[in-house]
């Protein structure tokens, strides 16, 4: 045991567990790191008992611990010992009328400058190298359905790693639901840290290094999975994100062998070689696979060469731009720069199986059918067609996602038209929209700087979330993110279902005709995806 007067081991007693005491509950090994500020230690705190730093009252033998320094703190902590902590997580009572209107010359400087920017959300500050989270985040938050799941579902998520990052997840979302002035998600960076160590990860100085934004995402995405379930016990994320796909292997040197293989992904992958000229054939790059087997036939190892075709499509698909490699001279993940054009579309269709490819087949032409009705409207109403354009344009109106028009104006159409209109359930069509953006900036995935651009569903406005900062842009702004110099490049692609309105019976033909409907269902919480 090291003796108040002696020296401390720079490294050894450096950390420590501790209990915290905070009235009737008592938190147990919770780290505690002397070469941080005791502000990182608050943090924890905050995340395991809701009471903001600025709130904290922490004792430490009678010392009281300031957010800058450990003072005499320092040579009081040993490892085991109990902490108090006072301080009430409820939220501060302010008398004020109840429907009192408020002027925005009222407001503070700091909602006044945000209130143009509120109704898209709110601003991230940086912690430290954290603008790979605070992208990330963003563009999660975009999907709406995840958004509901987790602000109802994800607060009561459990005590474990998991549940607390779920839970930290939960609250960040209803934080950034309010919008306004930007804020700092201390509590979901330390949720994150406990439960995946490799974002704590620090470089020379002590400073917390870059890390890479679709190991976030990819990471958050699993213990959301693993947490966060529908009202019928399946994963929301499987609902929401999940591609279903088949393997098909065959042997070059016997034909006859082939081998299958079912799984579960949450991204496409978008490989970039010499000739990848655009998205799509860069997926069809990913999809390709070569794999030696032994083979049964020949009783020896043998190459066999196939694809893999996705059997069910699910709401949200996200495309990962596989733009860093590991470079053994320098040992860094150096990135292809290569401009790799990518659309406002995404046609999954030529991707599928052949059973998904037929129960698609209904719903494309139904897609088809509404804007071929919407084209033809707008000609009308050119023409000054008076009534008739009206009438036409009407029963036209096409709720497509690229539109972001609402649900019901096709149904009403249709219903007009007919005193018997038939039975229409939402189908999957095979296209997609893009909803959202994680870019990144610089020549190495350990450096640079990742900005989320997210397409808002009320309105179509694509929005900028650089950390704190928010910017209106335009679409022409956003495509040009396709990469070839050192400016912003996409990651990470987020499209959304395109959505059709098709006849009960036509939907029920098809061998994966079932699965369309049911991926369909989960776009209901979400106006403005069908087409």
């Amino acid at each position: 045991m090291t003796q108040a007067g002696d020296k401390r081991p720079a490294e050894a007693m450096a950390q420590f567990k501790v209990n915290v005491k905070w009235g009737k509950e008592t938190f147990a090994d919770v780290e505690l790191d002397t070469t941080q500020t005791p502000l990182v230690f608050k943090s924890q705190l905050f995340a395991l008992s809701s009471v903001p730093p600025d709130r904290q009252k922490v004792m430490i033998k009678g010392a009281l611990l300031k957010d800058e320094e450990w003072g005499k703190a320092a040579a009081a902590v040993k490892e085991g010992m109990t902490i108090m902590l006072m301080g009430s997580a409820e939220a501060v009572s302010v008398e004020a009328p109840k429907d009192a209107p408020k002027f925005v010359e009222d407001l503070p400087e700091s909602e006044q400058e945000h209130m143009d920017t509120k109704r898209f959300g709110a601003g991230l500050h940086n912690l430290g190298n954290t603008c790979y989270m605070n992208s990330t985040v963003q563009c999660m938050f975009a999907v709406q359905p995840l958004r509901e799941a987790l602000i109802s579902k994800g607060a009561g998520a459990g005590a474990d790693p998991t549940g607390r990052l779920v839970a930290a997840t939960s609250e960040l979302f209803r934080d950034l639901e309010s919008g306004g002035a930007p804020f700092p998600p201390y509590a979901f960076l330390m949720a994150l840290r406990a439960k995946f160590p490799q974002f704590a990860q620090q470089g020379t100085g002590g400073a917390y290094s870059q890390q890479d934004a679709e190991e976030c995402w990819t990471n958050v995405m699993y213990a959301l999975k693993e947490k966060v379930k529908d009202d019928d016990g399946s994963s929301v994320v499987d609902k929401l994100f999940g591609l279903r796909t088949r393997l098909t292997l065959k042997c070059d040197e016997s034909p006859d062998e082939q081998f299958t293989e079912d799984g579960l992904s949450f991204t496409l992958k978008v490989n970039i070689e010499d000739k990848t000229a655009h998205v799509s054939e860069g997926v069809a790059v990913g999809l390709r696979e070569e794999r030696e087997r032994t083979s049964a036939a020949l009783g020896r190892p043998a190459l066999f060469k196939g694809a893999t075709a996705i059997t069910q499509l699910p709401p949200y698909m996200t495309l990962q731009m596989m733009r860093f490699f590991f470079r053994r001279d320098n040992q860094q993940k150096a990135k292809i720069l290569k401009k790799i054009p990518f659309t406002l579309e995404f046609d999954a269709y030529q991707f599928c199986s052949d059973e998904l490819k037929k129960a698609l087949e209904a719903p494309r032409a139904a897609h088809k059918e509404a804007l071929d009705r919407a084209i033809e409207a707008k000609k009308l109403a050119k023409k000054g067609g008076g009534a008739a354009a009206d009438s036409a344009a009407a029963a036209a109106a096409t709720p497509s996602a690229a539109a972001g028009a609402s649900d019901t104006d096709m149904k009403e159409a249709e219903a007009a038209s007919t005193s018997a209109p038939a039975a229409t359930t939402k189908a999957m069509t095979g296209k997609y929209e893009l909803a959202g953006v994680v870019t990144h900036k610089g020549r190495t995935a350990d450096s640079g700087h990742y900005v989320a651009w997210v397409k808002q569903p009320s309105d179509g406005t694509w929005v900028c979330f650089d950390d704190e900062k928010l910017t209106v842009r335009t679409e022409d702004e956003v495509l040009a993110l396709s990469g070839g110099g050192d400016w912003h490049m996409a990651y990470l692609l987020l499209y959304r279902a395109v959505m059709a309105d098709v006849k009960v019976e036509a939907a029920a033909e098809g061998a994966a005709a079932g699965e369309a409907a049911a991926a369909a269902s989960a776009m209901d919480a979400e106006a403005g995806t069908s087409a």
